[in-house]
Formats: C-alpha cells, structure tokens, sequence
C-alpha cells in the first residue's frame, strides 16, 4: 500500500484537529485569556483562533442539546471557557491506548475497500511516531480470511452462477440455508456484502461478507427477477421505516454510545443522562444489545421488550440463587 502525498489541505486539518483538542484544556487553566495571547502562543492568526472557537461551539456529547455542546463566555477580547464537555485535560495516551490504536489503524488499513487511506496511513504515521519504540512491538494485523472471502465471492458472481449460502443472521442469531441469485458485490464503510435475489426470502438482499460461512457455486446461472431492484445505499446499509418496532431507552454515560453507532429517532436530555428512541428489525437483537449493557441502561418500551428482558434477567438471577452441588474431595 502506498500512501498518498499529503497535501497542504490534509496538514492543515491535521493541524487543526490536533490544536483543537488541545485548545479547551488550554483555555481552561487560562480563564480570561486575551484572544491575541491565545492566537500567540498557539501560532496561529487570531482570525484562525477565533474560526477554532466558533467550531468548538458545535461540538460536545451526543444529544448536541444545550449542556451538552462545548459553551464559552466572551468579555470584550477575553475568552472563558464555561462548559468543558469533559475535555479537561491535553490529549495524552498511554502506552496501551497508543499500541491499541497502532492496531486498529493497521486492521483498518488492512480492510479491503476501505476508503481514505491515506488519511489512515497519515494518522498511523503520526501515532507510531509519538509511540516510539512501543510501535515496534511484534504485533501483525493481518485479516486473510475476510479478503480471501471476499475475493472468492467476487469470483464467484463474476461466474454468474446461483449460490447456496450458508448465513448466520446476527439479528436473530440463528444459521440459515438459502439459495440466491447474486446482482454485485459492494463496500459499504469497511464491510463487504453480497447483494443478491433471496429465493427463500422472495425479495433483494444484502449478505455480510463476513457472516457467510460458506457458499457453494451451483450449476444453475443466477436469475434475478425483473423485480430484483438493488438497495439505495446512500445513506447507508440500515434505514429504519415507520413499520419497525420503536425502541425507548434511557442510558448514562456509559451506554450514550449506541446514539453514535446505532441509526436513532430521537435523543434527549434527561437529568443526568439521555432517552433514547431507536428503530430496530428484530427485538430479539435489541434484546440481547441492552441486556448487554447491564445497569447503564433502563428500558421504557415497547412493553413486549421491557417483559422478555425483566424475564431472561430473572432467570439470570436463579441461576445465582440456586444451590450447586459440592465438587467431589480431590483424589489422594
């Protein structure tokens, strides 16, 4: 892999993206500060420092709602920080933090079809470089079975044959067998997917590369119907409808994560933490998702899901309840 040259607009973002996590807990131990001592000291122009500002008040935690977003105070030329959104500190990693980014880096790196990898190589470079020689240790990230499946499945449609699949479908955690008539092969982010004619299904569907466990060429050529037409990925793999069941949560802190990672309605503050609405396919797979995230999460609908999860955490709790037998005395 070679990476790309880096132009004067990729350094300039670096640039600003490293000052501006270093900019709040700056500002911090300086309440107060003139903006033209700030601009001073930070080496850039006070038109730079004072754009840094305006991009600092839309950025904060998930909900991006007042008390959420980063807030300052200015008095004339003096600036204030008065809302911190917990960055408190200078950006420093320790050695575990900086060796398990050098590793996600260099997984991604090795995802086939990622997209920007230069700035993948250009973040790696820096990261590795501000390890030392922590970023030598003997780790290899190499991800054969995903490319060599990959690449057998684009051989295959490219065949133009029907395929036997054998799938696990995350959602409701059970393996399948179904026979498809492949349309492409696509990336979606840093997954690969089968997008195909489900017989079983009677309808298009897309197949993670990575959840087929194995496939068979049949002797038969791929048929799509006419009424085969492929997804609209623009806005991404999942888009929740109306027709999908509504799940309400409230989370803390330590479970805001899933309104970043997951598609949602609707977030709002609620005290000291958030509710969370959410369209899911499957409320055995949101099942298992807040059951997942223990005490940090409490579940306010549908009432169908607030009864299966009070049910298998019930049952979760015998299990502690029950007596178990002794282990037999060890041999002498």
């Amino acid at each position: 892999m070679t990476p790309q040259p880096r132009t004067p607009a990729n350094r300039a973002s670096a640039d600003r993206l490293g000052r501006l996590l270093n900019l709040v807990p700056y500002l911090l131990a300086r309440p107060g500060i003139r903006v033209a001592e700030a601009a001073a000291d930070l080496g850039v122009t006070e038109r730079q420092l004072r754009e840094d500002l305006e991009l600092l008040w839309v950025c904060g935690l998930p909900g991006y709602g007042p008390g959420d977003l980063i807030d300052m105070a200015f008095d004339g030329d003096r600036v204030t920080i008065t809302y911190d959104a917990g960055i408190d500190r200078p950006l420093r990693l320790t050695q575990d933090e900086a060796l398990a980014l050098v590793v996600a880096l260099r997984m991604l790196a090795e995802t086939p079809g990622t997209g920007n990898r230069d700035a993948i190589e250009r973040a790696l470079a820096k990261i590795e470089g501000a390890a030392g020689d922590l970023a030598d240790a003997p780790v290899a990230v190499r991800l054969p079975v995903n490319a060599e499946r990959l690449d057998a499945i684009r051989t295959a449609v490219a065949g133009g044959r029907a395929l036997h699949l054998t799938y696990y479908t995350a959602a409701r955690d059970e393996t399948t067998e179904r026979v498809v008539d492949p349309m492409r092969v696509l990336m979606v982010g840093a997954r690969g997917y089968l997008e195909a004619w489900c017989r079983r299904a009677e309808a298009t569907r897309l197949f993670r590369i990575d959840r087929i466990d194995a496939f068979t060429e049949l002797a038969e050529p791929a048929a799509p119907p006419a009424r085969a037409v492929p997804h609209d990925l623009t806005g991404g793999v999942f888009h929740p409808g109306g027709d999908l069941p509504l799940v309400t949560v409230r989370v803390g802190r330590g479970g805001r994560w899933i309104t970043e990672y997951y598609p949602v309605e609707d977030v709002r503050r609620d005290g000291d933490g958030w509710v969370v609405a959410m369209r899911v396919t499957d409320l055995g797979w949101a099942q298992r998702l807040l059951l997942g995230l223990g005490a940090d999460v409490t579940v306010l609908g549908p009432p169908e899901l607030v009864d299966r999860i009070r049910a298998q955490a019930a049952t979760a709790l015998d299990q502690y309840a029950a007596p178990h037998p002794a282990p037999p005395p060890a041999a002498r």
